[in-house]
């Protein structure tokens, strides 16, 4: 396999398990390779540990016991010399010695995976040379090691596990890893510092996509997230710039132009109700349409603010707008649904998307859902439609679909230019589908 290949493998791999979250994924690059050199090093070590204490201990105890059974055949056995042994042996050496008559007991099965146990066997069948029997069963507190010396003399070690292998191994281990855990939990709670300023700043973008309001935003954490940070905002004051001044330059243009319309309309006035009169007074009512069609366009949401508002109203008001009282449109919206939209431009959006079927069906059905924070709100109806290799064009401003229904109640072409907009800064989005009713269906889908 080509090796640009295999790495297009390795990165699809590790996108379908890795967790979608930049902190897990931060955590995971963090502590993965610390949690695995740690786990190598720490077996390495305490195997090493392990091996070499409990192989000087039992080298030590056998030592001591070699010494103790040698001074004993030494001193032929005698009572003082009996006495002087145990005093050395436990009072000295703290073997635990204790010398009596008797034969060794049947030797007992060898332990499973006890190293223990083997690495004692070895050393003193090493160093002593002589028969004996051992029992590492009661370790960790105890090791029960029984040496003939002569016929019919046991030597008895009942010696503490500390004094023939490696004890504390196993504190050491909890004492590494509750270390580890406290190191952990510090570079968790930096990491989520660090990881803090990044969600803020798209929790901002996201809420300023969406035309709500950004609230407190002050850029931290690293240098290049506050760098990112303060171009967020830099570009946030432009925006508003920009919508600030084309508002008020659209203002001024649509006085100015109000005014030359209000002054035909005086002199259409005027001249009386006559048949030309009339097409010219109609003319005027289509220019008032289309200039409210296009600063509608422009302005966009105005600045207005998002809040709560009952979805069943802002369809049924935007039902009456259309002029037919909603006589030939079933609205079925769960009641009391509230959603955070912008009231005015939400409304705008409805009213071109159903004014746009009332006007070319003759029945139409507005339905509406929420599922997964999402709002879904379907608008059919059973008039011509649009045919599917157009429908991208429909949503382009001043395109009027000669072929198709003309989807613009005033004939400008922007009826779904203004819609998708108005979804769009809601952070949601509209698609245009076959309806069930056999025209068209609009699907509006915005966060909630």
């Amino acid at each position: 396999m080509p090796r640009n290949r295999l790495y297009d493998c390795f990165n699809a791999f590790l996108e379908r398990h890795m967790p979608e979250g930049l902190f897990p994924r931060a955590l995971i690059i963090l502590v993965a390779p610390v949690v695995l050199l740690q786990t190598i090093m720490t077996g390495l070590i305490f195997d090493r540990h392990f091996e070499n204490v409990s192989k000087l201990l039992a080298r030590s105890f056998a030592r001591d016991v070699s010494l103790l059974v040698q001074l004993y055949e030494e001193s032929g056995g005698g009572p003082a010399a009996t006495q002087r042994i145990l005093e050395l042996a436990n009072g000295t050496l703290g073997l635990g010695l204790t010398i009596g008559r008797g034969e060794l007991p049947e030797p007992l099965p060898d332990p499973l995976f006890s190293r223990a146990d083997t690495r004692l066997t070895r050393e003193l069948t090493v160093h002593m040379g002589r028969e004996f029997w051992i029992d590492t069963g009661k370790l960790p507190e105890f090791v029960d090691v029984r040496v003939k010396v002569a016929d019919g003399v046991v030597f008895h070690f009942l010696t503490r596990g500390e004094r023939t292998f490696a004890t504390s191994t196993g504190f050491l281990l909890l004492l590494m890893l509750l270390s580890s855990a406290f190191l952990l939990a510090i570079a968790i709670v930096f990491l989520r510092n660090q990881i803090r300023p990044i969600t803020d700043l798209a929790s901002a973008a996201q809420r300023f996509g969406t035309g709500r309001d950004v609230g407190v935003f002050k850029p931290r954490g690293a240098r290049e997230v506050k760098a990112a940070g303060e171009a967020f905002l830099d570009m946030r004051d432009r925006i508003a710039r920009q919508v600030e001044q084309r508002t008020t330059m659209l203002a001024g243009v649509s006085h100015d132009l109000r005014t030359i319309l209000t002054r035909f309309r005086l002199e259409l006035a005027v001249l009386g109700d006559g048949p030309k009169v009339q097409l010219l007074k109609e003319d005027v009512d289509e220019m008032q349409r289309m200039l409210e069609a296009y600063l509608a366009f422009a302005k966009g949401d105005g600045g207005e603010a998002a809040q709560e508002a009952d979805l069943g109203t802002l369809v049924g008001n935007a039902v009456r707008a259309t002029g037919r009282g909603g006589g030939n449109v079933a609205v079925a919206v769960p009641e009391g649904l509230a959603v955070r939209v912008i009231p005015n431009a939400f409304g705008r959006l409805l009213v071109n998307l159903i004014g746009n079927a009332v006007r070319y069906a003759n029945t139409v059905s507005v339905t509406a859902s929420v599922a997964d924070h999402m709002l879904t709100l379907t608008v059919d109806d059973d008039g011509p439609g649009i045919p599917a290799a157009k429908r991208a064009d429909a949503f382009r401003p001043f395109v009027r679909l000669d072929n198709a229904r003309n989807l613009d109640e005033t004939g400008t072409g922007l009826g779904l230019a203004i819609a998708l907009d108005i979804a769009r800064a809601h952070g949601g989005d509209i698609r245009l589908e076959d309806s069930p009713k056999g025209g068209l269906r609009a699907v509006v889908q915005i966060p909630v």
